[in-house]
């Protein structure tokens, strides 16, 4: 007999193809977050769920299913702090994600949202669009020259150093990053002690750790005061790492020069104070937004399900 299998979202044909040939199947059509009753009715019925972001599964979820039939969570995504990993264990529900598929992704959007807030595109592509463009002159739109600067990368997991390599390599810009640990590194990188030290030294400042309760507000008003007033913010990360009110000041009092965000402390609600200003890039969380990456992400999703119901290790274990 075939587990029972919940895709908690539609996912690229190819990948729906061969979970279906593997196990029964249901795709959820929808693609909002599940509800509480969604999670709990999805711990009781199926051998397997995959949740992605935005599917909340604290503890209280599981408090509420007495002996889950479901035995595994097998994220579509590489962060996973939508779920509650030690309740899981305790529930005697296994968790997995899809790391490497996302990598390249995630760090070409970082570069994409550097480029654009200092070389102003989204201001303006919106002053072109809006019939407002008067022809070219020598003082129009000056932004900031990205090629020999410094980035300062906050986490220096795979991301992080697929950015650092980006901006070594292709701009020549010099690496500092705060990361727990040291990362040997083919190309110079400075590991720098504090955070506000790391803000204060560099032209463009991009968040790239994971998200949870140790990095929940990790970047706020202290950060942001370190800063240099042309510097920028990239958050690429989660959108809570990023205290968005405090960030939100900082561009007001003219603390940093503009921002660039792919997700959001409230997601999907973004502060109308972040929308009316023509210093932030503003982007619909489009990280990993590609066919072939999302593709790979469901297949990874697929071989831990896989690997589970053969008995064997996860590939990609929490």
């Amino acid at each position: 007999m075939k587990a029972k299998v919940l895709l908690g979202r539609p996912l690229p044909e190819a990948v729906v193809a061969r979970a279906d040939a593997l196990f029964d199947l249901t795709v959820r059509p929808s693609n909002a977050p599940l509800s509480g009753a969604e999670m709990r009715a999805a711990l009781a019925e199926y051998d397997a769920v995959m949740p992605t972001l935005g599917d909340l599964f604290r503890a209280d979820v599981f408090a509420d299913v007495a002996a889950p039939r479901c035995k595994l969570l097998a994220n579509f995504g590489v962060g996973y702090n939508h779920i509650d990993v030690v309740a899981a264990k305790v529930a005697g529900v296994a968790v997995s994600n899809t790391p490497g598929a996302v990598t390249d992704a995630t760090a070409d959007i970082a570069m994409m949202l550097m480029l654009m807030s200092a070389r102003r595109a989204g201001e303006g592509e919106r002053m072109v669009r809006a019939g407002l463009w008067e022809g070219w002159h020598p003082t129009q739109m000056l932004g900031l020259h990205l090629s020999g600067k410094t980035v300062g990368i906050v986490g220096m997991g795979r991301i992080g150093q697929a950015i650092a390599r980006r901006c070594h390599f292709g701009f020549g810009m010099q690496v500092r990053y705060f990361n727990r640990s040291a990362k040997p590194m083919e190309f110079p990188a400075e590991q720098v002690a504090s955070l506000q030290e790391l803000a204060a030294s560099v032209d463009v400042l991009v968040v790239a750790t994971p998200g949870g309760a140790e990095t929940h507000h990790l970047i706020g008003a202290d950060v942001f005061k370190a800063m240099r007033p042309h510097g920028r913010l990239i958050n690429i990360a989660r959108g809570d790492v990023v205290d968005e009110a405090a960030l939100i000041a900082a561009l007001q009092a003219g603390e940093i020069g503009g921002a660039g965000l792919d997700v959001y402390e409230f997601e999907p609600k973004v502060p109308e104070a972040l929308q009316a200003r023509e210093d932030v890039v503003l982007l619909p969380h489009l990280g990993t937004a590609a066919l072939d990456v999302r593709t790979s992400m469901g297949m990874m999703v697929v071989d831990n399900l896989e690997a589970y119901f053969a008995g064997k290790s996860l590939p990609n274990a929490v």
